[in-house]
Order: structure tokens, then C-alpha cells, then sequence
């Protein structure tokens, strides 16, 4: 077998994620099913070919670890990490020199520094260039919906995380009205303090989700919560939410009942070549996500050393892994939503409705 220059660590999010693939488990109790994955060694689930940019190519390979995201957060953290390592050991046999770290892999204990002591290769969990991709995209879109970001009432949710804290203070130097939501009140303290020093912006804080999400303007969903988070009597007439979690933080009923608000997948990029994953993970060919690209961008500058590790994240870092990504050929690949492309008609379309329902709702105050 020819060896990978990288791999990737991918696990279920749910049950049905495993059925797609196992589908005579569609009928065992939950229980049985989430025992037989635990005892699962990891999986090489497939080759990444036609990574290509004008300085490098490279081929890498997805390793499966079979956890759901309830596994990962209920199980002891040892147990989880012990099955990470596993996928990072298998990948550097295979000839991986890095390996990225994808959804709850990069959540557990400490966020990839206990998995990078464990390995004799480099790790990185994508955060970096995630959050460079995240705050790319929500720019973009309240351009779109003609939100000013110097008056829109921002909130992150899940901002003691460490793209949630990156996020919240690169934004703290564009807006002028921030709010942090997280269940932590302590971290969230702390947070507002530092971003205070370093901006001069007052932050809010709060752990009340639906009151904050309620009366935002712009939203990053950035939580590791394994339920989602926002419904859809949270979000006002032309809310934009960039929702960056894996589960994600928005329920699918809101695609189903809200067409007067705004939500973006966050970090998915366009990779340089005619890459072909040979994995569908639900994106068109030849899209990723920021956290899967950061780890493909790290191999093509050849740059096996660990990068973006722990709960916190540097303003530097992100700024590096972007301008990496431009030069290697990445870029922000539209907008999706719920799995489906959005056009800018699609978004001017969603920009009217919400006029038209504040309209109605001034009317009826009159």
C-alpha cells in the first residue's frame, strides 16, 4: 500500500450515522449497538487522492474511531482518548506524518495535547483555520443581509470553548455589542475580562441560551452540546446563525419552520485539485471542512508539527493557517445550509421575508 502524507480522525455523531454504514444494526437496542461499537478497534474508512496546489501534493487517508458524540461525552475521557490514540498510532503505520483530530475527537480532555503526547506524529485539531473559515462566512453573510456589524447584537454560543473563545475576541474588535453564552459562569467571567483588556468592549455574559440567542442579531454556534441548542421560536425575523458545531447547535426543525432567517454551515472550504475523498459526507465534490482542510494545508506546506492543540488558540495561529490556505489554494465554498448550497438569491429571498415579517410585527404594535 502506498502511504498517506496525513490522516484524519472521523467518528459516528449518531446511531443512525453507524446504520448508514451497518445497516443490519437498524433493529438492535441502542444499548447493544453503542457496546459493540465501544469494542471496535479503529478503521481505516478510506484514501484522499488529488490534493493539489502549485508548491505540493499530497494523499492522505479517514480513520474511523466507532464513538458516537453521547459515547464520547458520557464515557470516562481516558476511554475516549485511549480510542483516539489507537487512530493515531494506525494512521502513522500507514504513513501519515499528521493526523487532524474531527467533531468530538477534538472536544475530549484536553483537546489533542494528551492524544499529541501519545504520538510519534504531529496532531492538530483545525481549530485555527475553523475559526478564520467561521468568521469569514458571517462577515459575508451580514454583508448579504445588510446587517452592520458595528450595530448588530453578536453572540457566541459556546464561548469558553476554544474556537468559541478565538471567535469571540476577534470579533470583540469589530462590533460594538457582544454577548458570551456558555453553562460555565466563572470561564465566561474570566473571558469577558480579557477581552476587555486587549479590546476596551464591554462584554455581556450569560448562561440563559434562549434569552441571548433571542434578542441576537448575529449568532456563531460554536457549542459541544450533543443536542441541539436553538429552536425555531429562538431566532428574530433575519437572524444570521453560522453554526460550526458537529452535532450541530440548530435544530432542523428551524430549516422546516423559519425561511425568514439565515443559517450557514460554518467552516466548509473548496480543496485545491481534483480531490476525491472516496467518503460521502454529505458536501459536493471536493468540499471539507475548515478542520478536515487544516490538517490537508499543514501536509502540502510540509509542516508535520502540531498546531492547533488545547483550549486556547492564538490570534496569531489563525491569522497563519489562513494566509497558508491562500497560498495552497483553499477557499470559503459558498454557503450551505442543512446540507444544501445557497445562492445569493436564496439569501436576498430570505432578507425579504424577514422585512416583510417585522413589518408586520411593527404594524401590530401600532
Amino acid at each position: 500500500m502506498v502511504p498517506v502524507d496525513f490522516s484524519f480522525i472521523l467518528h459516528p455523531l449518531t446511531n443512525e450515522d453507524i446504520f448508514r454504514k451497518l445497516k443490519f444494526m437498524r433493529n438492535w437496542p441502542s444499548f447493544l449497538v453503542e457496546k459493540t461499537m465501544r469494542m471496535l478497534p479503529p478503521l481505516w474508512t478510506s484514501r484522499i487522492t488529488g490534493i493539489s496546489s502549485p508548491y505540493n501534493s499530497v494523499e492522505g487517508c479517514f480513520m474511523a474511531v466507532f464513538l458516537t458524540t453521547r459515547q464520547m461525552l458520557q464515557l470516562p475521557p481516558e476511554v475516549v482518548i485511549r480510542k483516539i490514540i489507537a487512530a493515531g498510532k494506525k494512521a502513522a503505520r500507514a504513513g501519515a506524518k499528521i493526523v487532524g483530530l474531527g467533531a468530538m475527537t477534538a472536544v475530549v480532555g484536553d483537546a489533542g495535547i494528551t492524544i499529541d503526547r501519545n504520538l510519534d506524529i504531529a496532531v492538530t485539531t483545525g481549530n485555527s483555520y475553523t475559526v478564520a473559515t467561521a468568521l469569514e462566512g458571517t462577515e459575508k453573510a451580514a454583508a448579504l443581509m445588510d446587517i452592520d456589524l458595528s450595530r448588530a447584537e453578536v453572540a457566541i454560543l459556546g464561548a469558553t470553548g476554544s474556537i468559541g473563545s478565538a471567535c469571540a475576541r476577534i470579533l470583540a474588535r469589530k462590533v460594538n455589542y457582544l454577548t458570551l453564552i456558555a453553562r460555565n459562569t466563572q470561564r465566561l467571567e474570566r473571558l469577558a475580562e480579557r477581552i476587555t483588556g486587549e479590546t476596551g468592549l464591554a462584554v455581556k455574559v450569560t448562561s440563559n441560551i434562549k434569552e441571548a440567542v433571542r434578542k441576537a442579531d448575529i449568532i456563531v454556534a460554536v457549542s459541544s452540546s450533543a443536542e441541539s441548542l436553538i429552536d425555531p421560536e429562538d431566532l428574530k425575523p433575519g437572524a444570521i446563525v453560522c453554526d460550526v458545531a458537529r452535532p450541530r447547535d440548530v435544530s432542523v426543525k428551524v430549516a422546516e419552520k423559519r425561511d425568514d432567517v439565515l443559517i450557514i454551515e460554518g467552516g466548509v472550504v473548496q480543496v485545491p485539485g481534483d480531490v476525491n475523498f472516496n467518503f460521502n459526507f454529505g458536501f459536493p465534490p471536493g468540499m471539507a471542512y475548515a478542520c478536515m482542510a487544516e490538517t490537508m494545508i499543514l501536509a502540502l506546506e510540509k509542516r508535520y508539527e502540531s498546531f492547533s492543540l488545547g483550549k486556547e488558540i492564538t490570534v496569531e495561529q489563525i491569522d497563519e493557517i489562513n494566509s497558508l490556505a491562500a497560498k495552497h489554494g483553499f477557499k470559503l465554498a459558498g454557503f450551505r445550509s442543512f446540507e444544501r448550497a445557497l445562492s445569493t438569491d436564496d439569501i436576498k429571498k430570505i432578507k425579504e421575508r424577514a422585512k416583510l415579517r417585522l413589518g408586520f410585527a411593527t404594524a401590530g404594535k401600532n
